[in-house]
């Protein structure tokens, strides 16, 4: 998938970005490499091949430091709300700012 000249200004114009003719041509050829990179790893086989977790699981035995899925603190919800000025149902209540 190659992109154009006229897909980098419409890219920029989304991104609010204001480019130089210079800078479009560049942008175009960083653009069109790394498409081309990523065409080549979709065309490399994967089936098989197990996730990696993190980058460094691929050359060394990593041991994941994963602490116990318990709660440890308690609800200070209401603590937390006597400040506000309304509460309701245990959300804030703002004033509308738009209208």
């Amino acid at each position: 998938m190659a992109l154009t000249l006229e897909d980098v200004s419409r890219i920029a114009h989304l991104a609010r970005l204001e480019l130089e003719p210079v800078e479009a041509a560049a942008m175009l050829t960083q653009l069109n490499g790394f498409f081309g990179i990523v065409e080549q790893m979709s065309a490399v086989d994967t089936s098989g091949v197990e996730p990696l977790y993190t980058p460094l699981s691929a050359v060394q035995e990593v041991h994941l430091r994963l602490r116990e899925d318990a709660v440890t603190e308690t609800n200070h919800r209401e603590l937390n709300q006597r400040s506000a000025p309304a509460v309701e149902d245990g959300l804030f209540l703002v004033p509308k700012v738009i209208g």
